[in-house]
Parts: C-alpha cells; sequence; structure tokens
C-alpha cells in the first residue's frame, strides 16, 4: 500500500540477489522522505558482516514505483542522514548477535 512517501517496499533494480523473495529480506530498513537504507547482512569467511544499500523511491511513466540508486542535488542531505542513521544503527546492533 502506498503511502504520502510512497510504497513501504519494493524490490531494488539492478541487484538481482536483492530482489524480493521470501526470507530475503534486509535485517533492518530507514526511510527519510523518498530515501531508503536498506541493512543487510552477509556472512564472510570471517563472519557476519553488514551492508546497506541505499536507493531513491520515485513514481514512473505509468504511476508506478521503481528504485534507483541515481541521486539528484537536493536528495545528497538525505542519503547523508539516512547513511548517518544506517551507520549509527549497525554500531548499535553488532552483527555477531544477528545470529
Amino acid at each position: 500500500m502506498a503511502g504520502k512517501n510512497g510504497p513501504e517496499r519494493t524490490g531494488q533494480r539492478g541487484d538481482p540477489s536483492r530482489e524480493e523473495k521470501p526470507g530475503n529480506k534486509p535485517v533492518h530498513e530507514l526511510r527519510l522522505g523518498r530515501i531508503r537504507a536498506a541493512v543487510w547482512l552477509n556472512e564472510t569467511e570471517n563472519g557476519p558482516r553488514y551492508n546497506v544499500q541505499i536507493s531513491r523511491l520515485y513514481k514512473d511513466k505509468n504511476d508506478k514505483w521503481q528504485d534507483s540508486t541515481s541521486f539528484g542535488r537536493e536528495d545528497l542531505p538525505l542519503v547523508a542522514k539516512v547513511a548517518d542513521q544506517a551507520m549509527v544503527w549497525i554500531y548499535e546492533n553488532p552483527a555477531a548477535a544477528e545470529k
């Protein structure tokens, strides 16, 4: 269901490994307006690590919600803010505790 700032969730275009599938969801999401940060937990050889994917929601010419990893000048303050919030969340939620 779309709110005033768009849908709560959409698939991330451009990264097929991040497409919405059952059981393949970010461990945390942050939104400021149309800017979203999805925090993903990845298992690595050195243990669990977080990665963050930042995207901008927009409506295409068919009035369908899409997302992009391209940002305009006016988006950059919110990109910086949501990246900062993601960093704080990661420090407050150590990846080892997610196992």
